[in-house]
Order: C-alpha cells, then structure tokens, then sequence
C-alpha cells in the first residue's frame, strides 16, 4: 500500500511541474501510436504515411502568386509541411485543428513535405 502511494504521489508531483508543451506532445504522440498512425519522426523521404495530428500554422500566399495552402503538421514526435496545390482556402483547415493525413513524404528545402495529402478533420475531445 505504501509503494502505490508512493507511486500515486510521484505521477502528481510529475504532472504537475513538467512543462505543459512536452505534456501536450506525449499525449499526442500517444494517441497516434494507439490509433496506428505512423510517428513524423520515423518517416522518410517516398514513404506512403498515415499521421494523426495537430496544424501548428497555416499559410496562404499573396493573391499575387501560385494559389496553395501550407500548414505545419505536429504528432508529438516531429513536424513535417502539409501543402495544398491549387487551393487559396480550404474549410476546416486552421490552426489548432486534429486531421488525420495520409499521404507520401516528400522533401522541400530540407524539410518533410505531403503534397496534396488527403485528411480528414478530428474532433478534439
């Protein structure tokens, strides 16, 4: 009885001051492995990927140039670049929004990139 008391007061103690962002991340990254999405960090270059996220940011560019929506892709473990060709705006596409994506992982300017990924909008409960 002592040690899981002992136990019950180290997880409060630890829940209370690890910091709220690394928390957050775990969580996610522990929802994703539970659904069978695939970790952003262990994916590569060619892969077909299925990831279970949150959009940190998401980006249009002036009206003046190429037509696309970009949005930064977070599961826990790494962030990779989610673009949509041929899109100034997308409904349900904003920052703060769980997706699920599927899609191949490709490399921009040294970063992971899903081009045109398909995705579906998750609730945040």
């Amino acid at each position: 009885m002592a040690s899981a008391t002992a136990g019950y007061l180290r997880r409060i103690t630890r829940r209370l001051t690890e910091d709220v962002q690394d928390r957050d991340a775990q969580e996610m990254a522990d929802e994703s492995l539970a659904s069978g999405a695939s970790h952003a960090c262990d994916c590569r270059r060619g892969d077909e990927v299925t990831m279970l996220g949150r959009l940190r940011s998401v980006e249009t560019p002036p009206k003046g140039g190429n037509p696309s929506v970009e949005a930064d892709f977070f599961d826990g473990t790494d962030e990779i670049r989610l673009v949509w060709i041929g899109r100034r705006r997308i409904p349900g596409i904003e920052t703060g929004k769980r997706l699920l994506v599927r899609g191949r992982v490709g490399e921009r300017d040294g970063r992971k990139v899903v081009f045109n990924p398909y995705y579906e909008l998750r609730d945040d409960s």
